[in-house]
């Protein structure tokens, strides 16, 4: 049988042209969303969650470093703090939100609206990261972060920005009960039946602009007893009043304004604007 020669420098146009869409089936592939050499954003997420562009990415940070990415104060993430002795060690922090869930399970991903984590800071300074409503504060991290007794909760987004409203991150506040030593159950230092504990402090921040008021109304629940400490910062020259307890505070604009009362009634009780009539939040004391 005679063998056909190949010229010197002919192409061989079957074997190329495999390797050609071979090559292109290859790059088109990796790049679709399916493709597994790429995976430009997590398992399981859309590139709608992966694009992560929700608010206004803003210059300013929550000074700690985190950027503060603002969202419109209508659902708007909104944070309350209380706190409890412990009848063992520290304090039982509890975190109420709303317009927020927690996603520990996500985070470092992209920013989503009403996702994402919450950080405590003590005095100003930062103490932990948290994943839930619940968070046990040991006295020995306390006194490992150099005391204090000003504990505020902010939240914050998965890839670790700060949620804000209005240039502020959204935050809220309460005060830790000091205590050097732990008495013996049921016994104060001096060996006497021990009084009852103090109520916790509930402190509430809120920003008043354009008319609109930041966090959204609420109802906010204050234990019978309890010191309240409303701090409301507004753009306008306002009053501020407390329905039921008759307690009212100038609201200079610009400037942040606190009014402190104990929550000795029980009931349900408004808080509101006088000048511009809005409801703030509601306290429901028991």
């Amino acid at each position: 049988m005679r063998r056909l020669r190949r010229r010197p420098g002919a192409a061989r146009p079957v074997v190329t042209a495999v390797t050609v869409l071979t090559a292109a089936a290859l790059v088109f592939g990796a790049s679709a969303c399916g493709g597994r050499a790429t995976t430009h954003h997590k398992p399981g997420t859309s590139h709608e969650q992966a694009d992560g562009d929700t608010g206004r990415l803003l210059t300013t940070d929550d000074g700690s470093g985190n950027r503060l990415r603002e969202v419109d104060a209508e659902g708007a993430p909104a944070v309350t703090v209380a706190v409890r002795r412990d009848s063992e060690d520290g304090w039982n922090v509890q975190l109420s939100v709303r317009n927020f869930r927690f996603t520990p399970d996500s985070v470092g991903g992209a920013a989503l609206l009403g996702r994402g984590h919450a950080r405590l800071f003590l005095d100003g300074r930062p103490l932990a990261r948290v994943y839930g409503s619940w968070y046990h504060l040991p006295d020995s991290l306390v006194r490992g972060a150099g005391g204090g007794t000003g504990l505020t909760a902010g939240l914050y987004a998965d890839d670790h920005t700060a949620w804000a409203v209005n240039g502020a991150p959204v935050r809220a506040g309460a005060s830790l009960v000091a205590s050097s030593a732990k008495p013996a159950p049921g016994t104060a230092r001096s060996g006497q039946p021990r009084s009852e504990e103090p109520r916790p402090d509930t402190v509430l921040e809120i920003t008043v602009s354009g008319g609109k008021v930041s966090p959204a109304p609420g109802r906010t629940e204050v234990e019978k007893g309890g010191t309240v400490r409303l701090r409301v910062r507004s753009d306008r020259d306002d009053e501020l009043h407390v329905h039921g307890y008759d307690k009212a505070a100038r609201l200079p604009a610009g400037r942040t304004a606190t009014l402190t009362f104990t929550a000795d009634r029980g009931g349900l009780f408004e808080v509101e604007t006088h000048g511009s009539g809005l409801l703030l939040t509601q306290l429901v004391v028991r």
